[in-house]
Parts: structure tokens; C-alpha cells; sequence
């Protein structure tokens, strides 16, 4: 549980860390198959797409949009890397384990670039500048909407619920 009474850099950087474990959690006691199966056809929505999704959102808000690297797609080469973060489909062979050490390795970058930065600090989207408060708080806000999602997947994979 994040604190209930710390800055603000403490406070946002809690309560993604607490949205980086829930989806890790989420996924926790699975194999590839189970983690691959389609939430409710006809969506190809799976939890091994989701964790590959918030890879590619870990890379593009932090990397591309706030340290200003030029690094490709993870999931799909020929996607534009300034368009919208992709990773939902899966790859032949793509595996739960995979897409999770992806993952956690785009969280380390982040945290890298991040860590002697200021809330105030800018990186560029869209044109603008876009302060690391903001991404912090839009990453709060694609954690939690979609670990809605994975709390569904996982309910309906083998009837998992809680945080």
C-alpha cells in the first residue's frame, strides 16, 4: 500500500510501483497458455498482450516522451513509434515469461531515467512539453484502467480476484 502521508515524488512513484505489482500479480501462477487465452471471443484481449502493452507504454512515455531516446517498438517493428503504444497482439512463440522480463525492464529504465529528475522536469509530446508529474500520473492512470482489464482476464482464466 502506498503512503498515506509522503511528498509527491514518494506519493506518484507509490502508487505506480503499487499498479506495477498488481499487474505482476495478476499474471503470478500462470503458463503461457492460460495467459494467452482470449478474454471473450471475438476479442484477442490476454494477459501476455497486456503485460507486452504496458512494456511498450513503460518504453514510449519514459524513454521516447520524457529522456527523449529514439528507440523502436518493442512488439511491432513497423509500427510509428509516435503513434499509439501497441504490444496487444501476440507474437508467434510469445511466452508469459518473455513478456514479463521485457516489461520489468523497461520499469528499470524507467526508474533510471527518472531518478534524480524532478516532478518539474519536461520531456516533448506531441509538441509540447510534458512534465514528469504528468506522465507519472497518466501512467497511474493506464495502470489502473487496465489492471481493471486483468482482473477480468485472470477471473475468467481460473476465477482469481482481489487486488
Amino acid at each position: 500500500m502506498p503512503p498515506l502521508n509522503a511528498d509527491e515524488r514518494a506519493t506518484l512513484e507509490s502508487w505506480l510501483d503499487f499498479h506495477r505489482a498488481t499487474l505482476a500479480m495478476k499474471c503470478e501462477g500462470l503458463d503461457d497458455e492460460q495467459a494467452a487465452a482470449a478474454s471473450v471471443p471475438p476479442s484477442g484481449f490476454t494477459l501476455t498482450g497486456l503485460v507486452q502493452h504496458m512494456a511498450e507504454v513503460e518504453r514510449s512515455w519514459f524513454r521516447r516522451v520524457f529522456a527523449g531516446e529514439r528507440v523502436p517498438p518493442l512488439y511491432d517493428p513497423r509500427a510509428d513509434p509516435a503513434g499509439p503504444d501497441g504490444g496487444f497482439e501476440l507474437a508467434e512463440g510469445a511466452t508469459l515469461r518473455e513478456a514479463l522480463a521485457t516489461w520489468r525492464a523497461e520499469i528499470a529504465r524507467a526508474r533510471e531515467h527518472c531518478a534524480d529528475r524532478s516532478p518539474d522536469d519536461t520531456g516533448r509530446f506531441m509538441d509540447q512539453d510534458v512534465s514528469l508529474r504528468w506522465i507519472y500520473v497518466h501512467m497511474i492512470e493506464e495502470y489502473a484502467r487496465h489492471n481493471g482489464h486483468a482482473d477480468l482476464l485472470r477471473e475468467r482464466i481460473d476465477g482469481t480476484t482481489g487486488v
